[in-house]
């Protein structure tokens, strides 16, 4: 019998394979979300720079250094997409990559990319799952997870996962959508949020989810050191509306219409990530932290 992990998984990998080709042709190589200055309204261009910028932030925030002697020399992309995040850590840093995902049709994509970005000895790209990746302990100096960790149930073993690949002395960047932290009197989310979360979390496939300082409790029981969270809803809340800005075309109606049922569920949610970050019970954190030396 199927698991609720499995489901989650197929349906997943299914969005993937069917709107890669799509997303890339939208918003280029890099498939994660952008970070914005507050209250701005961006342009389709501005949306792809802002993904650059999100990259940058994230690296700037954890602490990783642009010393040649301190840098990171291996890095690994969990949840890679197509390789945008990897490909750009790589010449940044000098780095040697490697990218895992669970969509082979994006993987055969990144493979393809990294001959034209020239990358070919530097970045590698497989098939490979964020709970048991095909990687020796202690490995990485940097492990970075961009929008990956809402789609896993497991919250902890997927931490786990990421701590066991990563060096000592190396550093973990996790960012993602989780909801907002409880208030001391708090056990749960009222009814009006969770409500609005739960219809979030069905319609985008984000299992289990938590909230910042859930992330942070779990990697502080990994004796993992530095953590640090930040909210970045507000730098990262004018990308809906630019998606759905950019929705309103010819091409994209037949995408969708050509598209499978994945797609178009995701297109049709896309005002409900509006509703729950004008809630401010739907999130974008960052969290980092640091592996013992």
């Amino acid at each position: 019998m199927a698991t609720i992990a499995d489901e989650t998984q197929k349906e997943v990998t299914e969005f993937y394979d069917e709107s890669a080709e799509f997303w890339e042709n939208m918003w280029g190589e890099h498939m994660h979300q952008g970070f914005y200055d507050p209250g701005v309204q961006p342009s389709l261009s501005d949306s792809r720079s802002a993904q650059v910028r999100m990259v940058d932030e994230a690296l700037r925030f954890a602490g990783v250094s642009d010393d040649p002697s301190k840098r990171p020399k291996r890095a690994v992309d969990v949840g890679c997409g197509i390789g945008g995040a990897s490909f750009y850590i790589a010449k940044k840093y000098g780095a040697e990559c490697h990218g895992i995902n669970i969509s082979s049709v994006q993987i055969q994509r990144a493979q393809a990319l990294v001959i034209s970005e020239g990358l070919a000895d530097k970045v590698f790209f497989q098939v490979g799952d964020a709970l048991e990746q095909p990687f020796p302990d202690n490995h990485f100096d940097l492990v970075w997870s961009m929008e990956c960790a809402e789609h896993i149930p497991d919250k902890k073993k997927f931490m786990s996962e990421l701590a066991r690949v990563t060096a000592p002395g190396g550093i973990i960047i996790i960012t993602g959508l989780c909801h907002r932290d409880l208030k001391p009197y708090e056990d749960s989310l009222p009814p009006e949020e969770d409500n609005v979360m739960n219809k979030i979390n069905t319609t985008f496939y984000h299992p289990g989810c938590c909230s910042p300082s859930d992330y942070a409790k779990i990697a502080e029981s990994l004796s993992l050191q530095d953590i640090k969270t930040a909210d970045w809803s507000e730098h990262v809340a004018p990308f809906y509306p630019a998606v759905i800005n950019s929705a309103l075309t010819w091409e994209t109606v037949a995408f969708l219409l050509q598209s499978g049922p994945q797609s178009r569920r995701r297109a049709l949610g896309m005002p409900l990530m509006v509703e729950g970050y004008n809630m401010k019970v739907l999130k974008y954190a960052i969290i980092t932290c640091r592996k013992p030396e």
